[in-house]
């Protein structure tokens, strides 16, 4: 926390640990509120939600973003296509089981909650890696469930693993680098306005 606070360059912006389903702010704090890339991480995404909700004041916006896992995060689809075609009992690990990230969840989700003038679209980045080195090293840090993944793996099939992934994205060639799509899911509403 404190390296992520000193490498911010605005005073007004603070970084803490706390809980999304227990938020410590008073009601109507902010104007906004936002989850990137977690909240289909949270237990009670309901709860989390209703936090998110009490802590904006009425007609502030409350937005989320969450991977597309099933299709649009390349990276990840590759990896778990490779990791369930070494062993297809990895089916159940994919990513792409997670709540949240499929088209029209999260803005159902929104609406559910009470939510006015919902709108969910898709936001495409680009990720380059300079190559296949740079594309498996994030899965040896053991995060997320890929990387918890990888970890639970014996050496061996770490390294099957590594070289079928090798093979799909780069063939019998040279390295290379490699440039994939990475696909989020954004939703953003408003706070009803209390009469």
């Amino acid at each position: 926390m404190a390296l992520a606070q000193s490498r911010q360059g605005n005073a007004r912006v603070q970084f803490e640990v706390g809980d999304a389903q227990q938020m410590r702010f008073d009601p109507a704090t902010f104007d906004r509120t936002l989850s990137l890339l977690v909240v289909n991480f949270i237990p009670d995404t309901r709860k989390a939600l209703g936090e998110m909700k009490r802590v904006t004041k009425s007609k502030g916006t409350v937005a989320a973003a969450v991977w597309d896992y099933g299709e649009g995060m390349e990276m990840l689809r590759v990896f778990w296509d490779e990791a369930v075609a070494l062993r297809p009992a990895n089916a159940a690990k994919d990513e792409r089981n997670m709540p949240l990230c499929r088209r029209g969840e999260l803005g159902e989700l929104w609406r559910a909650q009470g939510l006015q003038d919902v709108v969910e679209e898709a936001l495409t980045i680009e990720t380059r890696f300079a190559s296949f080195d740079d594309f498996w090293a994030p899965f040896l840090e053991k995060q997320g469930p890929a990387g918890a993944y990888v970890a639970s793996l014996s050496a061996a099939d770490q390294e099957s693993l590594r070289l079928r992934l090798r093979r799909r994205l780069l063939g019998d060639g040279p390295d290379k680098t490699i440039v994939m799509r990475a696909r989020a899911w954004a939703v953003r509403g408003v706070v009803a306005h209390e009469e």
